[in-house]
């Protein structure tokens, strides 16, 4: 393995493989200082006020003079807001023919496909988490052995649901997100659960989105019931009522094309938009080609690179509405006296990503190379196939949650830091973006992308490997992030707008 990575001949930086002493020959020129692994080393001099190129794209402008050989960070570079002028459906590449993939899933009354099959128990407030997890917390392996289709009852359970308006896009963001895990194809049962008085009432619920009760799907109100105890005792006989039916459900072929693959990254480094990130894309453009649907989301986390996605657009009317996403974006920073560049956290730096610019234009190869066929505000109904964008913040509990609410029922997640996150009711397979991190939390990752550059795995191999895990997940395998039991803490919807 070389000591550095360049990315592009124009670039003005190249990356660090390894910890680099002062006086190490790079590129033609020799290290000021240690650069440590995953780290910029600057190739030519740079002046103040120029800018830093990576990916062949702006990624910062030097705040001061930077030396050939110097280490280029936070410490000599500032963020910028970008100006972009944007081209719509001007990089429409083809999509690869399909080749009839599939896998063992759930088909639903409805038409949509399961990857797993649990019952859910999804709180309208806050008020009624206790009962939702204790009515989940009855039924343990003993209670469910005798049910072996039935992955488990979880509890959904949020911090809002009230002291809200009953209007805008907090509300409409929530009510999107009940409706979602309401009627998620991994779900074979649902109980909701509210207290009764709160503004988000599940009758409102109901009638908006035209949900009727069933044997499969029930609803109760605290107040109704009269009292905290009496609903939990219900609920479990509501459940224990719905574990038979759900039972019954067996896995059966369905094409690949009823997958819907949230798109996610955490815990990034310099590593991510390297490895990681351009496998996932690949692994997405696979799917792709046989008609499923991968959903990109994190919209700060785009920023930089969406000028990239708006030339994959189907349409001007496509592009135009990731635009207005990224406008939102500056507006709600702004006025919210923060900056787009705030993402990147601690540990982002640490890896080696020093703007969210940078940051942007690694995880946005998470979308591959196919055209933009749609973008949904966050939760949603995902009803377009192939690669589409969500909104959502960049925070990764409340991207997935949207993702899943939108009809996800696969969760690929990179990692360069390392993440312990996980989902229910869609698995999340976890991609490590680096070999030394794979080894160390061999426990927690599922796919180790760093060996493209310790083995020299190529792309292709490692997008294939994906992909194959991703159906073989859908048809049942257990990720390691379900193997741990994670998922039922990491429901958390997007509060959006001001608290009454």
């Amino acid at each position: 393995m070389k000591d550095s990575i360049r990315l592009d001949p124009d670039d003005t930086v190249v990356t660090a493989t390894r910890a680099l002493e002062a006086g190490t020959s790079v590129e033609g020129v020799v290290t000021r200082m240690l650069i440590p692994s995953g780290h910029k080393v600057a190739t030519v001099d740079i002046p103040k006020g120029a800018q830093v190129r990576k990916y062949a794209q702006f990624i910062g402008l030097a705040s001061e003079d930077i030396p050939a050989g110097a280490h280029v960070h936070t410490h000599n570079v500032d963020f910028q807001n970008t100006d972009m002028d944007y081209e719509f459906a001007t990089d429409m590449r083809p999509v690869a023919p399909a080749t009839g993939d599939s896998f063992m899933g759930y088909g639903r009354d409805n038409g949509s496909v399961g990857t797993r099959n649990y019952i859910a128990i999804v709180t309208s407030v806050n008020c009624s988490a206790t009962a939702a997890r204790r009515i989940a917390d009855a039924f343990g392996p003993d209670e469910l052995a005798a049910y072996p289709n039935v992955d488990g009852v979880v509890a959904f359970v949020h911090g809002t649901g009230c002291g809200m308006a009953d209007s805008g896009d907090g509300f409409e963001a929530l009510q999107r997100v009940m409706w979602g895990y309401a009627r998620h194809p991994n779900h074979a049962g649902v109980l909701m659960v509210g207290l009764g008085c709160e503004m988000n009432q599940i009758d409102w619920l109901l009638e908006a989105y035209g949900l009727t009760q069933s044997p499969l799907f029930q609803v109760m109100n605290i107040q109704n019931v009269a009292g905290l105890q009496r609903t939990i005792d219900m609920g479990i006989e509501k459940v224990r009522a719905m574990l038979p039916l759900a039972n019954e459900a067996k896995r059966s072929p369905c094409p690949a094309s009823a997958l819907k693959v949230a798109l996610q990254c955490g815990g990034s480094d310099a590593w991510s938009g390297i490895t990681a990130n351009p496998a996932l894309g690949y692994a997405c453009d696979l799917l792709a080609a046989q008609g499923g649907t991968g959903v990109l989301a994190e919209t700060p986390e785009i920023y930089g690179a969406e000028h990239l996605l708006t030339r994959r657009a189907v349409s001007a009317d496509v592009g135009e509405k990731l635009v207005g996403l990224i406008r939102w974006w500056e507006d709600y920073t702004a006025r919210n006296k923060g900056s787009m560049d705030n993402n990147p956290s601690p540990g982002n730096k640490k890896g080696g990503l020093t703007t969210i610019l940078e940051k942007s234009l690694g995880a946005a190869a998470k979308g591959g190379t196919s055209p933009l066929t749609g973008v949904y505000k966050y939760a949603e109904p995902v009803t377009a196939s192939g690669f589409t964008f969500m909104d959502s913040p960049g925070y990764d509990p409340a991207s997935v949650t949207g993702q899943i609410a939108g009809g996800c029922n696969v969760v690929v997640f990179t990692t360069g830091r390392g993440s312990a996150f996980g989902s229910k009711p869609a698995p999340t397979i976890k991609v490590a973006t680096n070999t030394a991190m794979y080894e160390r939390m061999t426990d927690d990752m599922d796919v180790n992308a760093g060996d493209m550059l310790s083995a020299g795995v190529s792309l292709e191999e490692k997008g294939r490997e994906i992909y194959d895990m991703i159906l073989r997940v859908a048809s049942g395998e257990v990720t390691k992030s379900e193997a741990q039991g994670l998922g039922d803490y990491e429901f958390v919807p997007w509060q959006i707008g001001a608290v009454m």
